[in-house]
């Protein structure tokens, strides 16, 4: 999702420090099979070139070609590792033409390699449509791990009441889908929600999450990776005011982990609804008194708890 590598002087790798790294690289990674004829799908940094693995490094200087979303991205990453590879072009606009060439290829027996612009392939990125004709094909794909944005902002988000996560992406541009599909994300609350958010959309965002949602808690994290990344939690009704507080804030690419809602706690007055199921059919059978004396023996609830619902519900 973030577009470009993090400029640092210690990232300009010079050329005996290329050989060293790819030698480290296959030290580490050589021992594996890397079949011909076979897709691999290349997770690359989402911001930080150092976030490249030794098994990628390793990968691209044994496959034959390199697709990519933006041949600039992809050619960019090939001259910091000292590599010069064949470009294909496979973004959005042309992911199913452009699959056509890569198939041609693999049934010439080469390994072909796919990296999006930053991250892991298909993931809010071309990819999907990819490997979706490869497999067709009947040919191998296999994945190499590494950065993604929504994993990495999930990671710091220490959302404890989440029962697992979900992945929205970004969210329409037009006001009114946009408004419904966020209405539809907060809807689930029993997980983690994960958005991407371009800088020049993060204030409406923001402003949409502080209306519809204001009690609900929200991970901002900006710029992951970089130099001047920052990662900011509260409930959503503060976020405009921190947002607003400093320009900079409104810079660079975001993404939010939306909190799972946290389960009320039921109120001191209200019975489980398991002992409820219990106390009913006894209300039902049963003189008030004896039916609440039976409960306490079941339930071990105090009397004048279960008194005051088995009176509830003789009166419904």
């Amino acid at each position: 999702m973030v577009a470009g590598f993090e400029r640092e002087p210690q990232l300009n790798i010079a050329v005996s420090d290329q050989s060293l790294l790819r030698q480290a690289a296959a030290a580490a990674a050589g021992g594996q099979q890397y079949p011909a004829g076979t897709l691999y799908l290349v997770a690359t940094p989402i911001g930080n070139l150092a976030d490249l693995s030794l098994r990628v490094i390793h990968l691209l200087g044994l496959v034959d070609a390199l697709a990519c979303e933006d041949t600039r991205q992809g050619g960019s990453l090939l001259h910091h590792l000292g590599l010069h590879k064949p470009l294909i072009a496979l973004h959005q606009h042309n992911e199913r033409e452009a699959s056509a060439g890569v198939l041609a290829r693999l049934a010439a027996g080469e390994r072909v390699a796919y990296a999006s612009d930053a991250g892991t392939p298909a993931i809010s990125d071309p990819g999907a449509v990819l490997v979706q004709a490869v497999v067709a094909a009947g040919y191998r794909v296999l994945p190499l791990p590494g950065p993604s944005s929504a994993v990495t902002a999930l990671s710091v988000a220490g959302d404890t009441a989440a029962a697992g996560f979900a992945f929205a992406g970004f969210l329409p541009t037009k006001a009114g889908e946009r408004r419904a599909a966020l209405q539809a994300v907060l809807a689930v609350e029993a997980q983690s929600q994960v958005l991407f958010e371009a800088p020049h959309r993060i204030v409406e965002l923001i402003g949409l999450l502080a209306e519809l949602a204001p009690a609900r808690r929200v991970t901002v994290c900006r710029e992951l990776t970089k130099q001047f990344e920052s990662i900011h939690t509260a409930e959503a009704a503060a976020l405009p005011a921190w947002l607003a507080a400093d320009a900079q804030r409104q810079r660079g690419e975001f993404v939010l982990v939306l909190h799972a809602q946290a389960p009320q706690p039921a109120s001191a007055d209200e019975l489980p609804a398991e002992v409820l199921r219990v106390l009913a059919p006894l209300v039902a059978e049963l003189p008030l008194k004896q039916a609440v004396a039976l409960a306490v023996q079941i339930t071990g609830e105090p009397r004048n708890r279960l008194y005051d619902a088995a009176l509830a519900l003789k009166n419904d």
